[in-house]
Order: C-alpha cells, then sequence, then structure tokens
C-alpha cells in the first residue's frame, strides 16, 4: 500500500474513532451495532494492518453513528474541529 493510501485509511480510521467519542460509544459498542469484532473497528485506524471494510460496513457504522455516509470521507473539515 502506498504512502498516499495508507494516510487516507488513517483519517478514516480517525474520523470514525472521532464520531464514535462524540457519542459516547466505545469500540465495543459500536462494533455490537454493526455486527463487527471490537479488533476490526480498532484495526481500522490502523493502515499497515491489512484490515478489509465493505462499503456495506461503512455504510452501518455511518447509521450507528447518525451520520451520512460522506461525513465519514470529510477528513480536512473533521481535522479543524
Amino acid at each position: 500500500m502506498d504512502e498516499k493510501r495508507e494516510r487516507q485509511f488513517r483519517e478514516l480510521g480517525l474520523t470514525i474513532s472521532y464520531y464514535r467519542k462524540l457519542k459516547g460509544l466505545t469500540q465495543l459498542q459500536l462494533a455490537n451495532a454493526v455486527g463487527l469484532s471490537r479488533t476490526h473497528i480498532s484495526n481500522i485506524k490502523a493502515p499497515r494492518i491489512k484490515t478489509s471494510l465493505s462499503l456495506e460496513s461503512l455504510f452501518d457504522i455511518a447509521d450507528a453513528l447518525d451520520i451520512q455516509p460522506r461525513d465519514l470521507f470529510n477528513f480536512r473539515e473533521q481535522q479543524q474541529q
């Protein structure tokens, strides 16, 4: 995986983490809400760990966090908050 893609995966993971914490959820609670393991949720923000994430899972995560799926990819705005 190239550096740009690693950065994007890291930013996606950090964005998910930001909204998860904003909602007051633990990794385990989010994982249970979307049918993934807590380890899988944790690995999403670790780009060097090969972790697949389907669009369906991304949509489920967005639903559990009460946000639009596009908000998960709004990295620049997220960093300014």
